[in-house]
């Protein structure tokens, strides 16, 4: 079992645990400081989807910094138990875990969102296949953060806004093109 820092908001410095598998890289603590400094401290009141949640910590920072809903989407049986667990300490009204593939999620989910979490595992092509279905799910004025092994300029109707890399890992922040 591996753990990993929440870094701001109400749960700051509290450690959640995940299980360390192929694949899963929890967002590291300085990248979650850039992104919570673009995205504003304060999510109070935002929905938000953690699409491949893996440890949840950006779903967890979200909830600790407010946001009224955070759903967490993990299709690993492993990783999904660990969520729920986590989930229940800390915000079972808020925290929302379901075990799910992200493309399936999409399909058939009933709630919109403000912000979308967007850390899928590597090389699969997964940001590809869930573009199309990303606008029924998120709210207008939505905002995607991404992580990904390459720069992501564009997700459907969203483009980057914000960009940084660290190590090999790229991430950015995309929101509504206005053309």
């Amino acid at each position: 079992m591996s753990r990993v820092r929440i870094v701001g908001g109400e749960w700051r410095r509290r450690f959640i645990a995940f299980h360390a598998a192929p694949g899963l890289r929890p967002t590291p603590d300085a990248v979650r400081e850039t992104l919570f400094n673009w995205l504003g401290q304060d999510l109070t009141g935002l929905a938000c989807l953690d699409l491949f949640a893996g440890s949840g910590v950006l779903g967890f920072e979200a909830a600790s910094r407010g946001a009224a809903h955070v759903t967490l989407v993990e299709r690993d049986a492993r990783a999904f138990a660990t969520l729920e667990d986590n989930a229940a300490v800390l915000g079972p009204a808020r925290l929302e875990p379901v075990r799910a593939d992200a493309v399936k999620f999409l399909g058939r989910a009933t709630r919109r969102y403000d912000l979308l979490f967007l850390d899928p595992p590597y090389r699969q092509g997964w940001i590809e296949r869930i573009a199309p279905r990303l606008e029924p799910v998120l709210n207008p004025a939505a905002r995607i953060y991404a992580e990904a092994e390459h720069p992501v300029e564009r997700i459907g109707a969203w483009e980057a806004v914000r960009s940084g890399k660290t190590g090999q890992v790229y991430y950015q922040l995309l929101e509504r093109s206005q053309a």
